[in-house]
């Protein structure tokens, strides 16, 4: 993992991830602190999903990214539609501020999936073992092995 971009990401995933389990958290103790779960036993299990893709994606795995993309979007997706729609549709009660919150974290749960795939899919040295001009001189030159080989043989110096 050499992009500053995907460092970020992974923490803002990790910080993200850390909020989630401390608005589950809450949920199950019984605590009110503004946000709650959509669904607790989905979430809990969102939770260790999301583990799973944060090492993938760290190990620069395009699938820990689809996954990661697909389990937000089915989660808080589904979530960010309806509260839209709750919105547009002009009625006569007036929208809590929960819904509000529930949109923004939503949004939120949406953006970073997104970021992180574009992230992956843009970056060209995703493989397992990337072309490195700075190193490769050194450790992948055959020729300069032999050289140095042959060289080492030639010496006789006498050891006592």
């Amino acid at each position: 993992m050499k992009n500053f971009s995907t460092w970020l990401l992974v923490m803002f995933m990790g910080l993200f991830w850390l909020f989630r389990v401390v608005v589950t958290l809450t949920s199950e103790l019984g605590m009110e602190i503004g946000f709650v779960p959509l669904n607790k036993e989905m979430e809990i299990v969102l939770l260790f999903i999301v583990i799973v893709c944060m090492i993938l994606i760290v190990k620069r795995n395009i699938l820990g990214a689809l996954i990661y993309l697909l389990s937000y979007g089915m989660y808080f997706g589904v979530d960010l539609f309806s509260n839209i729609n709750a919105i547009i549709q002009i009625g006569s009660e007036p929208i809590s501020l929960s819904t509000y919150a529930n949109i923004i974290v939503s949004l939120i749960g949406m953006i970073i999936p997104i970021a992180v795939l574009f992230d992956l899919l843009l970056d060209k040295n995703r493989m397992n073992n990337p072309k490195d001009k700075n190193t490769d001189w050194f450790y992948k030159n055959e020729d300069y092995d032999r050289k140095m080989d042959d060289r080492a043989d030639k010496n006789n110096y006498r050891t006592l």
